[in-house]
């Protein structure tokens, strides 16, 4: 289903820096580079270690090895039967059909992607970040994105908000409880969105938007101020075609997030300086396609801040956090 066609506004944002108490991204770094092994999904951390921790800590990060994913094994094994599934449409609309027949009459079964704890952590952090920058608020200042209740609850109610890949739609519905309004939720799955039209008016916020919407064939005429990302860019990596499947979502992104937009990828299966090198080389790929058009635009994406604050696990006496959240802004 096609969305509505609106002309976009343009977004006057100015970057900002959320609160956090965190273990420090040096140390991460640490216990990403003692994990590191290249793998052909373009990862530099061990997979198949990755995987075995997530799967314990984290709902939803129970990817196998990405590096089976172009094996030259003979027989496929069951993990890569799963990975080729779930990076599937019909996958998804079984799953989402199978949590719609599950439901109880009253209340909300629907697993959170990633863990309640982790999407609580992600939609104070992001109310956070959108309220500095409705403040106008330094981004090198930790303590400047700790906003007061309410002092900001009317800016973010007018805030274009998109979630792509919104599945059940829970996400939107916490971020409906932090002061935003203006919500569209977006998912190839027709399951999905039967879904999460059920669940949101269960809670009380039938006024959210959902729309069947595949991301990589976008057929939004909207652009938004946040867009949020928990787990698509993941589930694309599933994909047997995931190169190409990730360029065009990048090329995608690119047009949904309003000049000076900000765009929040959650995942498990990068770490940060991962996903921001896979944002440069989009970003220099986009340039080098200007240039030979002749065109003076700049990069598309630049790095604005993470989450810093997630559970950690312990690995070779480093600890580290599994879940990675980025803050990209739309230059």
């Amino acid at each position: 289903m096609a969305g509505i066609r609106w002309s976009p506004e343009d977004a006057d944002l100015l970057p900002a820096r959320p609160p956090g108490d965190p273990v420090s991204d040096d140390d991460r770094s640490v216990a990403a580079d003692s994990w590191s092994i290249k793998s052909d999904y373009g990862s530099t951390v061990d997979d198949d270690q990755r995987h075995a921790d997530a799967v314990e800590g984290f709902p939803g990060c129970s990817f196998p090895a990405a590096s089976d994913y172009s094996s030259d094994k003979d027989a496929p094994d069951a993990n890569e039967v799963e990975t080729s599934l779930m990076g599937s449409q019909s996958y998804w609309n079984s799953t989402y059909a199978e949590d719609l027949a599950n439901l109880p009459e009253h209340g909300n079964s629907s697993e959170v992607w990633f863990g309640v704890e982790v999407m609580d952590i992600l939609v104070k952090w992001t109310k956070n970040l959108c309220a500095s920058i409705c403040q106008g608020l330094d981004r090198s200042d930790d303590n400047s994105c700790k906003a007061e209740p309410g002092d900001t609850f009317r800016d973010l109610s007018s805030w274009r908000v998109l979630d792509i890949g919104t599945g059940n739609g829970l996400l939107l519905q916490e971020l409906a409880k932090q002061g935003f309004h203006d919500l569209t939720g977006v998912d190839y799955s027709e399951r999905a969105i039967e879904l999460a039209k059920t669940l949101a008016v269960r809670g009380g916020f039938s006024y959210i938007n959902f729309v069947v919407d595949d991301v990589l064939e976008t057929k939004l005429g909207r652009s938004f101020q946040l867009v949020m990302d928990k787990g698509t860019l993941d589930a694309i990596g599933l994909h047997p075609d995931f190169p190409v499947k990730r360029m065009m979502y990048w090329d995608s992104v690119s047009h949904l997030v309003a000049p000076g937009g900000i765009l929040v990828i959650t995942l498990c299966n990068r770490t940060k300086d991962e996903l921001l090198q896979e944002v440069e080389q989009f970003n220099q790929q986009r340039l080098g396609s200007q240039e030979e058009n002749s065109s003076t635009e700049s990069a598309v994406f630049q790095y604005l801040n993470h989450v810093q604050t997630y559970p950690t696990i312990t690995l070779g006496g480093v600890d580290g956090s599994r879940i990675t959240t980025v803050a990209l802004v739309r230059l």
